[in-house]
């Protein structure tokens, strides 16, 4: 398997689709919130992008679940097998993509995961603390099982939920297919990266981002639904609900966004020193370029 991962707008869902057109290969998405259906604009999915022309790329793990369920990391180990096996069963090359830097580590790894129960005492105890605070102490765990995706308060504490009970109640690594992956990495210059990040969140509202929230709403999803997606979820149903002006929710979600890129590529960092080896590929180089690196590692 290849995988192409790295953080929000550095061009990675491109680079897969040319890959997989070289290599004949099947896409198999790695991204926390592209499992909604109905949840497109927010969650970049870019369907048109799986298509050159009259070929298409088929593509997994894209519009699975309903808006308003929660989706979690044993649920996308059960799919990614699932759709991993279906790919391999025809002969075909999967390529993982996503910024989702936990769902790829999972399968490349092979965690164990295990549904993990309330912890109201512990809620209790962390009710009140800031995401700066929560972040830290999520950070001190050493070997983490859960994703990136905590950008609000509610999030953090569940993340710090989780590696609470795999502290107290450690598991061993499900069994797992031993998948031969060359992990590709997406670098791309910070002040590109921000300017993107901002031009992309322009033309997501000028494509209709914040009907896309209301349509969300008016389909009977609650603001507090939507709110726990995070980031263009969060700060448009909080504008379209009259908690924040309209500048304000653009300032705040840019903010959000550059913030969440930077944990991004704190996760792949991380990853490297949890022993998955990436190889790093310049995103300001020309497509054709990247592609021929590519395949030139894989050989």
């Amino acid at each position: 398997m290849l995988a192409v991962v790295g953080p929000t707008a550095c061009g990675k869902t491109a680079l897969a689709v040319e890959l997989a057109l070289a290599l004949d290969a099947e896409i198999l998405s790695a991204d926390s919130r592209q499992v909604y259906r109905g949840m497109d604009i927010g969650t970049g999915k870019d369907i048109a992008e799986y298509s050159r022309g009259e070929v298409s790329v088929p593509y997994h793990l894209i519009n699975i679940k309903d808006a308003g369920e929660k989706y979690n990391l044993f649920e996308f180990q059960r799919d990614f097998l699932v759709a991993y096996d279906a790919v391999r069963g025809k002969g075909v090359f999967p390529i993982l993509c996503g910024g989702s830097g936990m769902y790829v580590e999972s399968v490349l790894k092979g965690y164990r995961l295990i549904p993990v129960p309330e912890n109201a005492e512990l809620r209790k105890r962390l009710a009140g603390k800031s995401l700066e605070e929560l972040t830290t102490i999520l950070a001190s765990y050493k070997k983490l099982h859960n994703n990136t995706d905590t950008d609000t308060p509610k999030r953090a504490i569940r993340a710090i939920e989780i590696e609470e009970y795999y502290a107290q109640c450690p598991v061993e690594e499900r069994e797992f297919p031993d998948i031969n992956c060359l992990t590709v990495g997406v670098k791309v210059d910070r002040e590109v990266r921000r300017e993107r990040i901002s031009r992309r969140l322009r033309a997501r509202l000028e494509e209709g981002l914040i009907e896309e929230v209301e349509a969300l709403l008016a389909s009977g999803l609650t603001p507090e639904q939507l709110v726990y997606y995070g980031l263009e979820y969060k700060y448009v149903t909080l504008y379209v609900t009259g908690a924040m002006s309209r500048e304000e929710m653009i300032n705040s979600l840019e903010i959000a966004i550059h913030q969440f890129a930077k944990r991004q590529m704190t996760w792949f960092r991380g990853m490297e020193r949890r022993g998955v080896d990436i190889e790093w590929i310049d995103a300001s180089n020309p497509m054709d370029v990247q592609v021929e690196q590519i395949k030139q590692l894989l050989k």
